[in-house]
């Protein structure tokens, strides 16, 4: 294939993550092009129902060196957002190049990395790797499911409550979107019912530094150990405010377990109990989207990437950023900033055509 542009880095995703880095990058003087998919900016933002306002968002952090100021907390966060990052963009010259769909990075000459995309390749010398989960939601498989005569939709399609005016909607999931789809769901539909695996846990109180600081060393201890990145919600609980107090008083957040399959007209559970739906919403998470690495062979036994920091162990040239510890807003700013230091260790250590440890690892055949 044809390489088109020489680059010292590449990050692929103009998300948080990217868009971090993007800043550290062009702070540090170091060469690089963001590449995203998606039409506009925004990251997955841009594709959020619009009944989760501004004010319903929990947690979003400001991009370094420019505040999210003056926001109107009954806007769709899906405008607020994009246009913050718009304006961030603007401000620091970022110049994301979109719509950009990379198919596939893998190995090319002289310790570069190719980042392919279907009309174009750059080779580079480093990756930052900042793709999120928005574009891999998870749909587990359940028997019957393909005879359910009714309707099926996943949070990252999810279009707001008022498509479901009236009819008997089961929410599958145990995170935050399944609380907020299920609270207001339940204002408009004849019947909700909400399945999770295991009981949900409500968190009472603040979360502190301290319980993040703690709930970060439990996500990160997986990834080091090259073990899929578990969800937000399974670390942190779920929080417990006044619209989760009331969904809870009022039985909408009553929970039941896992059923057993479909049928053509609902669910049923072993014990022979069933429930009559038009809709199930699965808000089940997503995973991450990595499949374009594939070719580097990053993944472990395990199923993820190990990671020491933001960098791959597998390959000292690729770093993900948005990924396990640092996919909290907050989180990819910090690993954002981190990622970029050890990129300008490596270029300094190693000049344009001089191999990595990577490279001399691989001749070696171990």
């Amino acid at each position: 294939m044809h390489v088109d542009v020489d680059v010292d880095v590449v990050v692929v995703g103009a998300g948080q993550a990217g868009l971090s880095s993007a800043h550290h990058l062009a702070r540090a003087g170091i060469g690089h092009v963001v590449l995203d998919h998606a039409p506009r900016p925004g990251g997955a933002w841009q594709f959020r129902w619009p009944s989760l306002t501004y004010g319903k968002v929990h947690g979003m952090h400001a991009l370094p060196g420019m505040e999210l100021t003056g926001a109107d907390p009954l806007r769709p966060s899906s405008e607020v957002v994009s246009e913050y990052f718009a304006a961030y963009e603007d401000r620091f010259d970022l110049r994301v190049r979109r719509p950009v769909d990379v198919t596939a990075v893998r190995e090319g000459a002289g310790g570069r990395l190719l980042v392919e995309s279907r009309y174009q390749t750059w080779s580079a010398r480093a990756l930052i790797n900042a793709t999120g989960t928005w574009d891999r939601p998870f749909w587990p498989r359940h028997p019957g499911q393909e005879t359910f005569r009714g309707r099926q939709l996943h949070t990252a399609n999810y279009p707001g409550p008022q498509e479901f005016a009236g009819a008997r909607v089961v929410v599958v999931g145990g995170g935050t979107s399944a609380v907020q789809h299920l609270l207001e769901i339940a204002e408009v539909a004849a019947e909700t019912t909400w399945v999770t695996r295991r009981p949900p846990v409500f968190r009472d109180g603040d979360f502190g530094e301290a319980e993040g600081r703690a709930a970060v060393a439990l996500v990160e201890d997986r990834v080091r150990r090259g073990l899929p990145p578990q969800s937000v919600v399974s670390v942190t609980g779920l929080p417990l405010n006044e619209a989760v107090r009331r969904g809870l008083a009022s039985g909408v957040l009553e929970r039941r377990p896992a059923f057993d399959r479909l049928t053509a007209t609902g669910v049923a559970w072993a014990d022979g109990s069933r429930v009559e739906a038009d809709v199930i919403v699965w808000a089940t998470g997503f995973r991450p989207a990595i499949d374009h690495l594939a070719p580097l062979r990053l993944r472990e036994r395990g199923g993820g990437i190990r990671l020491d920091g933001t960098r791959a162990v597998r390959d000292e040239r690729v770093h993900l950023v948005g990924y396990g510890p640092s996919a909290s807003t907050i989180g990819a700013n910090r690993a954002g900033g981190a990622a970029v230091r050890e990129i300008h260790r490596l270029l300094t250590r190693t000049p344009v055509g001089v191999r990595t440890t990577h490279d001399v690892v691989r001749a070696a055949g171990r």
